[in-house]
């Protein structure tokens, strides 16, 4: 048994051959969820609220004993469940593939050296290393070292327990401080967790997207009821029969429902999250993606997010009775051997370079940096066994300590104006210190920071310096990467200066930083969280959009709905294009469905007005239905221009703008309906074919007109959106003249109402550019 160099114990471990039977043995370290049988979410399909529907539809139809229709609506229920079971799969598979890629590491000895491993292969008897920052993989009892844990998410206990040797945590449990050899005693369903894994359900809320998009379905909801009403009244004083009356209001509510709306939403999400993997963003929550649309104030950490994150020791200052080589000696003692914290490494790095100063010290005790102190401190002991203690931190807390701080202190403040993180060492005994030297560090800029700043700033969204350096280091690096603003040191009082007073906060702590994004959030914003420290991690749950860095701890990437996985920060600018991209698509899909059944709606009471029966059978509503899910899916992946701006969904104003094309479009297809009574002579049956075939094409003519917020022109449609179409006009224009699940009408008719559609296109186009210009939705893009 051996001791390292901060005093811990350096244990061996199991072999690699020891862990591999063992893992055999215990299985994996994970809780699995339990799988849902194949069965029950086929039954799922089949009792959803639409779904229900169909089948009441194709219920009524058998006891109007119209035998075809019913099984024409069976068969494309059918079709729709095992189209919805496929693209389930498709999401699922993509959520899975995303989450390996953030599986969390632990620290573990095997073969005698450290290793960092996926927690899911921990085993029983592994000797793993704790430290600031990391989530406990496992169920362990701590061998060596002390450390401050945070077990409220498994006990509900909001205080951290310290732990030392023999103290027992859990899997999930935080490291706040502290340094720790444990070994593992459970894994996976036998750890504490595990065992009640079974009563713990997660809960989401929805997305601000689903929230404002289920408002809309309920305005739907609400027209049906009035449009209905307004049938079974017409019904009454028409005369018409009860068995007529039936499939009409029957049609009515099937002409009122989005379908496809969560397949398309979902789509749009997963083909986001594919773009955004490809440029090395990782999305854990799907609905980070269009969230990030809205965002118009990113909260920026300072340390590993616009700087390098790879410290340097760059000046050493000794006070009078030191020099250079003995102030890095004494701060090597008072810093981690693990590696893991980017400032003891640096000085032990330094340090490294100028040996021998130290060699007469002994370290009797190490404690690591506390993020709330801002000091690590060393119990050292010196060639006659005199205990010495040393200091290192933040220059203000250690001056604050010693006798010859306020000396020190200008020096300090010097040198963080230069842009220099810097430390101060004191050492003492009983009490009585002095500062021996300051430590200056640099961590410059990543190269793309001042461009990702402005970058940001010309697509509308404010960026906001969030950081624990002093004031004067935070103010040089904002200057540097283009962050221009007030600087608000410690002290500041958010509720007096107001949220837009400040461009960078600096000095503040981990709870600070949570209140920062949550005053921003109560006053209107739409904020993103980005930070790569466990400080960070409140932050980054309660921001709507939550973004870890690459190189981040464990607890700030499970606490992020989005990681970023390649150094720089290009992922940022990615995020902000796809979610607005997504966003778009689900706008454009909005506006064109809500258009779509709005118009469906009336054309059935326009349509019993004039006809005096139902223009439209639930059979071809539900035919109409099916076919416009492959039209909206197509949809989900057209060719889009993301805004300029943050976008937001402005409910009224999108259901006004698609109020009047409905209004456009009824008129089209009334017209249309008119030429066949009063010009034609059609008789009921083709009617209703006439009918159909109208909302076609006035369906298809919404999908290019309703994609692009300027002229139709502007921009290419995709080519599965061309393809879809093409292929959707040309199914129902062979079902109408081959009279196929209709009455047959002549190709010279429908080839007319096909060539009157294309010009009116061309007018509804012109009239959705002056809608959208009044009704705000005529967007910036870029």
């Amino acid at each position: 048994m051996t001791f390292g160099v901060n005093g811990m114990v350096e244990w061996k471990g199991l072999t690699g051959e020891e862990a591999a039977r063992r893992l055999e043995r215990f299985g994996p370290n994970e809780i699995r969820e339990v799988p849902v049988p194949a069965g029950r979410r086929i039954l799922k399909k089949f009792f959803a609220p639409v779904p229900c529907l169909l089948e009441l539809a194709m219920v009524l139809e058998l006891l109007l004993e119209d035998y075809l229709q019913s099984a024409i609506i069976g068969a494309l229920l059918l079709f729709n469940v095992v189209l919805g079971l496929y693209k389930e799969r498709q999401v699922r598979s993509v959520l899975e593939a995303l989450k390996s890629e953030l599986a969390p590491v632990a620290s573990v000895r095997r073969d005698g050296v450290w290793q960092s491993v996926c927690t899911r292969t921990l085993v029983p008897g592994d000797i793993v290393g704790l430290s600031m920052g990391y989530v406990v993989g496992a169920d362990v009892r701590l061998l060596e070292g002390s450390v401050l844990l945070d077990h409220s998410m498994l006990t509900g206990e909001s205080i951290p327990v310290e732990g030392g040797p023999g103290t027992e945590s859990y899997a999930g449990a935080l490291v706040r401080r502290g340094e720790a050899v444990a070994e593992v005693v459970a894994t996976g369903r036998n750890t504490r967790f595990g065992r009640v894994a079974g009563l713990i359900r997660t809960a989401r809320v929805g997305s601000t997207q689903e929230k404002a998009v289920l408002h809309l379905v309920r305005n739907l909801t609400f027209f049906n009821g009035l449009i209905v009403c307004f049938l079974l009244t017409a019904a009454f004083f028409l005369g018409i029969s009860l068995q007529d009356v039936v499939p009409l209001v029957l049609t009515a509510l099937l002409a009122a429902i989005p379908v496809a709306l969560p397949a398309t939403f979902t789509l749009a999400r997963v083909i986001g999250a594919r773009e955004l993997a490809k440029k090395g963003v990782l999305t854990a929550e799907l609905a980070a993606i269009d969230e990030a649309a809205a965002m118009d104030v990113i909260c920026l950490d300072k340390t590993g997010t616009l700087t390098r994150n790879e410290l340097s020791v760059t000046e050493v200052l000794a006070e009078p009775g030191f020099d250079e080589s003995r102030v890095l000696a004494l701060a090597a003692l008072a810093s981690s051997d693990s590696g893991l914290d980017t400032v003891d490494a640096a000085v032990r790095r330094a340090a490294a370079c100028c040996p021998g100063q130290g060699d007469s010290l002994r370290l009797v005790r190490f404690v690591p940096f506390d993020p709330d102190r801002k000091m690590s401190e060393a119990v050292v002991a010196d060639g006659d066994g005199r205990l010495l203690k040393i200091v290192k931190g933040a220059a203000g807390k250690v001056a604050a300590l010693a006798r010859n701080g306020e000396k020190v202190l200008p020096v300090a403040q010097t040198l963080a104006a230069r842009g220099f993180r810097v430390l101060a060492l004191g050492i003492g005994h009983d009490g009585v210190f002095e500062v021996a030297g300051l430590v200056a560090l640099s961590d410059p800029p990543r190269p793309d920071s001042p461009e990702l700043v402005a970058a940001l700033n010309r697509n509308g969204v404010r960026t906001v310096m969030v950081t624990g350096d002093a004031p004067e280091t935070a103010a040089a690096i904002a200057r540097q990467v283009g962050i221009g603003g007030p600087v608000c040191g410690a002290g500041f009082s958010l509720e007096e200066a107001g949220i837009g007073a400040c461009a960078v906060f600096a000095g503040v702590l981990p709870e600070e930083k949570f209140r920062i994004v949550d005053m921003f959030q109560k006053a209107g914003h739409a904020v993103g969280m980005c930070g790569d420290g466990t400080n960070d991690a409140p932050a980054l749950r309660l921001a709507r959009i939550g973004i870890a860095v690459s190189g981040a701890t464990d607890v700030a990437r499970s606490a992020a709905g989005i990681v970023l996985m390649r150094p720089g920060l290009n992922g940022i600018l990615a995020i902000v294009r796809e979610g607005r991209v997504t966003f778009q698509r689900m706008l454009t899909y909005t506006l064109r469905i809500t258009a779509l059944k709005l118009q469906q709606l009336m054309f059935l009471a326009v349509g019993l007005l004039m006809t005096g029966h139902a223009v439209l059978s639930p059979m071809l509503m539900v035919l109409l239905m099916m076919t416009g899910d492959f039209l909206a899916m197509s949809a989900a992946a057209d060719n889009v221009r993301p805004s300029g701006r943050p976008e937001s969904w402005r409910i009224r104003s999108l259901t006004m703008a698609a109020s009047v094309i409905a209004l456009c479009n009824l008129l089209f297809c009334s017209l249309v309906l008119a030429f066949g009574v009063f010009w034609f002579g059609l008789n009921r049956d083709s009617l209703i074919t006439l009918s159909v075939v109208s909302l076609v094409f006035t369906r298809n003519g919404l999908v290019f007109v309703m994609r692009e917020r300027e002229a139709l022109w502007r921009s290419l449609p995709g080519g599965w959106l061309l393809v879809t179409s093409a292929a959707d006009v040309c199914l129902f224009m062979a079902l109408a003249t081959c009279g196929v699940l209709m009455a047959p009408v002549s190709f010279g008719l429908v080839a007319g109402m096909f060539a009157a559609e294309c010009i009116f296109v061309f007018v509804l186009d012109a009239i959705k550019v002056r809608v959208f210009r009044y009704f705000g939705l005529f967007l910036p893009v870029r």
